[in-house]
């Protein structure tokens, strides 16, 4: 059972989230190529050879979708916009696309859901791919120019912008570790992504405060990170890792510069001039999402930087591999609060579980413990005076888990994939039980 409503502030934001390439299907409405279809064409990146070509079929079916959310009593919905549907070029804007955008949100309001945007979920378009992508510092004006093209359509009615979700994704994840598009293993490709994301994030911040955008923020995913025994040089590689993944981005959006243990790698790989940047980086922010599902074990590991090499953990894990540990989240919320942002308003903007579904795909009590885990943890940061102010779970449907294709099931809701029938989970209805016990009260 869930922890009852009552348990967190009266204006405190339910929700769920998806985004636009797992559910939408990127072959409809004039979408352009973008480089994860590239990377899903490329034999062995997709573990069942699949793409985001008809996902959910979320573009035809957006009705019956909000329907679930406003139903199973969410008051907020986050979506992404894809770059490559709004501009199939990455430089001009897509009518057709926009109109979609236009449609969805006003089908939002019209269910009293509302509007969290993310302008950027990972769906590049493969013409800016082909100019360099992330490697190339000319994106934090393409995308800055995107972020106004979807601004003068859609913000006189959402409620709040994000620029990017989840940064070490877009940069370290795809170009060093080459798990995700555009798949690249290259130290100097990672560093100038790592500092490029950035640059962009700044620089779209900047273009949007100009135009009177306000409620912009970041979506930052965070993971602990512990040594997996007592040898010194796991210590070393948990600290190394703990630097790339959870402060480059926070520390230097916080105006506290790049973390010296990601530097020792990363810095000689930076553009030239790379300080000149953190100003525009370090742009006021309204708000801070945090995306939390896991905790990592680390050893060292010989060779080059960052000499660090995962390890299993006991605890028990999601259908994804990932140790099951709600802790980790009231542990960042204080963290975060302590560290680095005080009492800027800060959404768990992601939090969910994959599980492998049984014979009755609507029957999932592990995911309602780990969601009453996790909102038992926000609670706890809550209480301990995070100004935390919102949940969203991950995700309202099953959908097209990047390389890991259509296997994994994060949903609160059961898709078909041959039909497309949306089924609602026992997850689904114990968040309608939580959220209507809410009202009431």
């Amino acid at each position: 059972m869930l922890p009852p409503r009552s348990d967190f502030p009266a204006g405190f934001v339910f929700g769920a989230a998806t985004a636009a390439y797992q559910i939408e299907g990127a072959g409809f409405g004039g979408a352009g190529p973008s480089h994860w279809d590239s990377f899903a064409a490329t034999p062995g990146n997709i573990a069942d050879d699949s793409s985001g070509a008809r996902a959910c079929d979320h573009y035809h079916l957006w009705e019956t979708d909000l329907d679930l959310m406003r139903n199973a009593g969410f008051g907020a919905y986050r979506f992404s916009t894809s770059w490559a549907r709004v501009m199939p070029d990455g430089r001009r804007p897509n009518p057709e696309g926009l109109d979609f955008y236009d449609r969805l949100v006003d089908g939002m309001l019209a269910r009293g859901l509302a509007p969290f945007l993310t302008l950027y979920h990972w769906d590049l378009p493969a013409a800016l791919a082909d100019r360099g992508g992330w490697r190339n510092r000319d994106i934090a004006g393409w995308f800055a120019d995107y972020a106004l093209a979807v601004h003068a359509r859609l913000g006189d009615r959402v409620a709040s912008t994000a620029t990017l979700n989840e940064p070490w994704c877009i940069a370290w994840l795809s170009h060093f570790l080459g798990h995700h598009a555009p798949g690249l293993r290259d130290i100097r490709a990672a560093s100038r992504a790592m500092h490029h994301v950035l640059l962009a994030h700044g620089t779209a911040m900047a273009a949007l405060r100009a135009e009177g955008a306000q409620d912009l923020g970041i979506v930052l995913n965070f993971e602990t990170a512990h040594p997996a025994d007592d040898i010194p040089g796991s210590a070393e590689a948990a600290a190394t890792h703990d630097a790339i993944y959870n402060q480059w981005f926070i520390r230097a959006l916080t105006g506290q510069g790049y973390p010296q243990a990601a530097l020792a790698g990363i810095g000689p790989h930076l553009p030239q001039g790379w300080q000149d940047d953190m100003g525009l980086i370090a742009q006021p922010l309204d708000w801070l999402g945090v995306n939390y599902y896991t905790r990592g074990l680390h050893a060292h590991a010989p060779g080059l930087w960052p000499n660090d090499r995962s390890v299993a953990g006991p605890l028990p894990k999601t259908q994804m591999g990932w140790e099951i540990r709600p802790e980790g989240l009231a542990e960042f919320l204080l963290r975060l609060s302590r560290d680095h942002v005080g009492d800027l308003p800060i959404f768990v903007t992601e939090n969910g579980m994959a599980l492998e579904p049984g014979a009755d795909v609507t029957a999932d009590p592990a995911r309602i413990d780990f969601i009453a885990g996790h909102l038992r943890a926000a609670r706890e940061a809550l209480a301990q005076g995070v100004n935390l102010r919102g949940f969203f779970y991950w995700s309202l449907l099953d959908n097209y888990e990047w390389a890991f294709g259509y296997g994994p099931r994060f949903g609160l809701v059961h898709v078909d994939y041959d039909s497309m029938a949306r089924s609602p989970k026992a997850s689904w209805h114990a968040f309608r039980q939580m959220l209507a016990q809410g009202r009431a009260d």
